[in-house]
C-alpha cells in the first residue's frame, strides 16, 4: 500500500485544511453556549449547575489547575504513543501518523470514565480497526493486551507494596505477640504464605497476559524496541497520572507522599472497578475518604476526589471532542465513534451474556 492510500486511509475524513477543522471546533463551543442560553430559557438552571461545579474547584488555585491540565494532557498523550509502536510494529506497511492515533486513544480515556465495563477501551479497539489499514480486531486486541502488561504490573506492585507496607492494612493487633511465641512463629509462616500465593495469583495473570499478547503483539518480538517505545512511555504517563494526583493532594493542602498518592491511586483503582454511575460518582468520594483517612479529614478528603475527578473527565472529555474535530472532522469523526461505540456494546453484550 503507498503512503499516500496509507495516510487517506488513517485520516480519511473531514476537511483537508486543518485551519477549517479548527475553525469547526471554535463554532461547535460557540453553538453548546447558545444551547446553554436556549436552556436557561427554558427553565433548565444550567448557570446553577455549572456555578456549583465551580464552586466544588474554588479553593484550588489557578496554577494548580492549570498544572493539573497539562499533566492529565501528557497522559494521554504519552499512552498514545505506546499504542502508535505498537499499531505500527503490527502493521509494518500501513501508513500510521500519530494524530489519529492520539484521537482515538482520547476517546476512550473520555468515555471510560462515563461508561460501565470500560466499554471505551472497545470503542477504541474498533476505531483502530476503522482507521489503521489492514487491521483486525484481532490483531488489534493483541496490540491492547500488549500495552496493558505494564499497567497491569504497575497495578499488582501498588496493591502490593499497600499491603505489605501501609500502616492499618492489617487488622491483628500484633502488640502482645512477644509474649507467644508460638503465635508469632504461626502469624510470620502464614504471612509469608499469603505474600507467595498473592505473588502466584500475580504472577500466573501476568504469565496468561504475556502469553496471549505474544501470540498477536509483533513488537514484542524486539524485548529491547517494546520497552523503549512501549513500556517507556507508558511508565511517563504512568508518574504523570501519578503528578496529577499529587497536585491536587496539594491543591487541598493534604500531605504530598508517596504513601497518599498509592492510597489515591488504589482507591481509584477499586472505585472504578466498582462504580456504577458516571466517572464513579459517590463511589470515589467515599473510597478517598476511608483511603486518606490518616492524611485529613473526610470533608477535604471528598472535597479533593470530586475536583480531581471532574478535572480529569472534563477535561478528557474536551480534549478529545478537540483532537476528534481537528483530525478528523465533525460529521465523520461522530460516524467513527458511533459506529465503534454501537459495535462495542454489542460486544460487551455478547461478552456480558457469555458469563
Amino acid at each position: 500500500m503507498s503512503g499516500v492510500a496509507g495516510a487517506s486511509a488513517v485520516n480519511p475524513i473531514g476537511d483537508a485544511s486543518r485551519l477549517h477543522r479548527f475553525v469547526k471546533v471554535v463554532a461547535w463551543f460557540a453553538a453548546a453556549a447558545a444551547v446553554g442560553g436556549l436552556l436557561e430559557l427554558a427553565g433548565v438552571d444550567v448557570s446553577g449547575w455549572i456555578a456549583g461545579l465551580w464552586d466544588s474547584l474554588g479553593s484550588v488555585s489557578p496554577r494548580y489547575l492549570l498544572a493539573a491540565l497539562a499533566v492529565q494532557t501528557a497522559v494521554t498523550s504519552l499512552n498514545a504513543v505506546g499504542w502508535l509502536f505498537i499499531l505500527r510494529a503490527g502493521y509494518p506497511h500501513a501508513h500510521i501518523p500519530y494524530a489519529p492515533v492520539l484521537a482515538t486513544y482520547a476517546v476512550g480515556a473520555a468515555l471510560n470514565p462515563l461508561l460501565p465495563g470500560n466499554v471505551g477501551s472497545i470503542v477504541v479497539l474498533f476505531m483502530f480497526v476503522a482507521v489503521v489499514p489492514g487491521a483486525t480486531f484481532a490483531g488489534v486486541f493483541a496490540g491492547y493486551l500488549v500495552q496493558r502488561i505494564f499497567f497491569s504490573l504497575a497495578g499488582a506492585l501498588v496493591y502490593a507494596y499497600l499491603f505489605l507496607s501501609v500502616p492499618g492494612s492489617f487488622s491483628v493487633e500484633l502488640g502482645g505477640l512477644r509474649t507467644h511465641p508460638f503465635m508469632t512463629a504461626l502469624i510470620a509462616v502464614g504471612g509469608a504464605t499469603l505474600i507467595f500465593l498473592l505473588g502466584r495469583i500475580f504472577w500466573e495473570r501476568l504469565r496468561k497476559l504475556w502469553e496471549q499478547a505474544k501470540a498477536g503483539g509483533a513488537i514484542l518480538s524486539s524485548p529491547g524496541t517494546y520497552l523503549v517505545r512501549v513500556v517507556l512511555p507508558s511508565l511517563g504517563g504512568y508518574l504523570a497520572r501519578l503528578t496529577f494526583i499529587a497536585i491536587f493532594l496539594a491543591a487541598f493542602t493534604i500531605p504530598v507522599t508517596f504513601n497518599s498518592v498509592l492510597h489515591v491511586v488504589a482507591g481509584n483503582s477499586v472505585a472504578n472497578s466498582t462504580a456504577v454511575t458516571p466517572a464513579g460518582a459517590g463511589v470515589n468520594e467515599a473510597i478517598s475518604i476511608v483511603a486518606l483517612a490518616d492524611y485529613t479529614d473526610a470533608k477535604t478528603a471528598a472535597a479533593f476526589s470530586v475536583a480531581q475527578q471532574l478535572v480529569g473527565t472534563a477535561w478528557n472529555v474536551v480534549f478529545a471532542l478537540i483532537l476528534v474535530l481537528t483530525v478528523f472532522g465533525w460529521t465523520n469523526g461522530k460516524a467513527l465513534v458511533k459506529t465503534s461505540y454501537a459495535e462495542a456494546k454489542q460486544r460487551a453484550a455478547a461478552r456480558h451474556a457469555v458469563r
